[in-house]
């Protein structure tokens, strides 16, 4: 394969996981509100956030495997796997090395849901606040095109959406949806409220 071909490969996978992975991040947020409305039900956010999940994982595993067989930078399959191991820009591919094995927690847990628990589960979802930063500075940091203006939009537009889903986040509270008590439903005030 020319090696101009992986080049543009590994830099347009690695956006485009970029992109991917701000979206399931801030969907993330989104579903962690209980977010919803007629147009958009909560089931649909959970679904998106799921299936955008699983299209990143195919475009970070093509920006990885091209990344390695490329034969510019010389990283193996143990550069790739363990962080700061690499002899090309050391601190920055061991970025992405560490958000690579943050995202592969992620996605074990998530696939052993159901056996990890819900608790387990919840604990290392918190790891996409870490996640996705260190995956933004690995590319900024090792990108040799990071300066350009369309990759200057791209992290930008990563940016805002984060910061934007997490202000939202920080400053909503969470709706509760729960069905109503047999009394609330009949207009019958509850014993545990206070009544003034």
């Amino acid at each position: 394969m020319n090696d101009t071909i992986l080049w543009y490969a590994t830099r347009g996978a690695g956006a485009v996981s970029l992109l991917l992975l701000t979206a399931v991040v801030c969907l993330g947020i989104v579903t962690s509100l209980k977010w919803q409305s007629r147009a958009t039900p909560l089931f649909l956010s959970v679904n998106l956030h799921r299936n955008l999940s699983l299209l990143s994982i195919v475009f970070l595993a093509l920006h990885i495997v091209t990344a390695v067989v490329d034969p510019f930078a010389h990283l193996g399959i143990i550069a790739a796997l363990v962080p700061f191991s690499s002899y090309y820009r050391t601190f920055w591919l061991g970025l992405g090395v560490v958000a690579l094995d943050l995202f592969l927690a992620l996605i074990l847990t998530s696939v052993l849901r159901a056996r990890v628990g819900q608790r387990a589960w919840r604990a290392v979802h918190w790891l996409s606040y870490a996640l996705w930063p260190i995956a933004i500075v690995h590319g900024i940091g090792t990108g040799t095109d990071s300066a350009a203006p369309w990759m200057l939009a791209v992290d930008a537009v990563c940016l805002l959406l984060v910061a934007g889903a997490v202000t939202w986040r920080v400053s909503a509270r969470p709706k509760a949806i729960h069905a109503p008590s047999p009394s609330s439903a009949a207009g019958i005030p509850s014993p545990h409220r206070a009544q003034s």
